[in-house]
């Protein structure tokens, strides 16, 4: 067995291999590679050769205020799901296979939804005359109606409440990981439960935890629909402002020179959290 599979090997290991590959390079390239490269011409020539739109990006004070909002709110969405969603995961992990099961569906059920609904969902349960505030005013919590749309704290709640399934799949499969064994062990031998969670499961979940926190951040930089929605001009965030250079002002050039700094900052933060993680475990 060993001889036909190190046969196999070599005769793979030639054109074989290369025309196997083949098809998904030239699939990368058209999908991936090819719009990248179209974005950076975009932003260099205007029609000729010029650095005057990153020039523009990385100079003007409304610009900046507008990437230290994107990632002031995408770090806040990411810690609010990380809050509601690790208990979550524990309960899951906690339920035999079916009750698993069933949490996990309601989780991933507003998947199916689309984002613009669960957007408008939200202006309907925010606005002025919506149910949060009809609750607190009937429960004489307040006096009046508040606000509560057009803020950031809106568009954290919201975006957050999106973001939650990509932020408790994770967390779950890397505390399914943890063997019963270890907290059990760790109780017979006299440790509280909070010691438990902070020297055994908090450890060994962090895979998870950073996981799911990078994939939050990361997808809510480019979030449009909810902070358009719920935020509104008072919270322009960075796909917002793209997309308002490139449909409204016809601004390509700026648009793409915005679009590929945002590309490379994100890069930059892949390669910084990859150093916490090593073959599913994270040094820190």
């Amino acid at each position: 067995m060993s001889a036909l599979a190190a046969g196999d090997r070599r005769r793979l290991s030639g054109p074989a291999s290369l025309m196997l590959v083949a098809p998904f390079v030239l699939v990368l390239i058209a999908v991936f590679c090819w719009p990248i490269l179209q974005l950076l011409s975009a932003s260099l020539f205007d029609p000729d050769f010029t650095l005057r739109h990153y020039e523009q990006v990385l100079t003007s004070e409304f610009t900046l205020g507008v990437f230290l909002r994107t990632f002031r709110v995408s770090f806040l969405v990411a810690c609010f799901a990380l809050v509601v969603g690790y208990p979550v995961a524990a309960l899951m992990r906690s339920l035999p296979p079916m009750g698993a099961a069933i949490v996990g569906a309601c989780v991933l059920i507003p998947l199916w939804t689309s984002v613009l609904v669960r957007s408008f969902a939200w202006t309907v349960l925010l606005q002025r005359n919506g149910v949060v505030n009809e609750a607190l005013q009937g429960l004489g919590i307040t006096s009046g109606p508040l606000s509560f749309l057009y803020n950031e704290a809106a568009v954290v709640i919201a975006q957050g409440h999106v973001m939650l399934p990509f932020m408790i799949m994770p967390i779950y499969q890397s505390l399914r990981a943890i063997p019963d064994e270890l907290p059990r062990a760790a109780l017979s031998l006299g440790a509280s439960r909070t010691a438990v969670f902070r020297e055994v499961i908090w450890p060994l979940s962090r895979p998870g935890v950073v996981a799911g926190f990078l994939m939050v951040f990361i997808v809510t930089l480019g979030a449009f629909v909810t902070p358009a929605l719920i935020g509104g001009p008072r919270s322009l965030m960075l796909a917002t402002l793209i997309s308002g250079e490139i449909t409204e002002n016809l601004n390509w050039p700026l648009g793409a020179a915005l679009s590929a700094v945002l590309l490379v900052m994100v890069m930059l933060l892949i390669g910084l959290f990859s150093r916490f993680l090593r073959f599913g475990r994270v040094e820190m």
